[in-house]
């Protein structure tokens, strides 16, 4: 192991090992950038998403309708797959 040791000492560094450290530290400085942007991006889209719900909701302005029952005991309902399931 030690023989290895001197074996490295003696060989020169790669130039670009040198630089290795300010492209790590260059990513990660990117990949923050875009992290935040991101957050913002999704908070405006939330924003635009919530905000025109609100004017289309508010600009038709239908009465609420309570919905009928689904029993299988009630009159017959639209909604069943078949006639023969209307209860006589």
């Amino acid at each position: 192991m030690n023989e290895e040791l001197r074996i490295l000492k003696r060989v020169d560094l790669p130039a670009a090992l040198d630089a290795l450290d300010d492209r790590i530290m260059g990513a990660l400085a990117i990949r923050r950038r875009e992290a935040v942007a991101t957050r913002r991006l999704m908070a405006l889209a939330a924003f635009v998403s919530l905000g025109g719900g609100m004017v289309v909701g508010s600009a038709v302005s239908q009465p609420a309708v309570a919905a009928s029952p689904l029993t299988p005991f009630g009159p017959s309902s639209a909604l069943a797959p078949s006639s023969l399931l209307d209860v006589q």
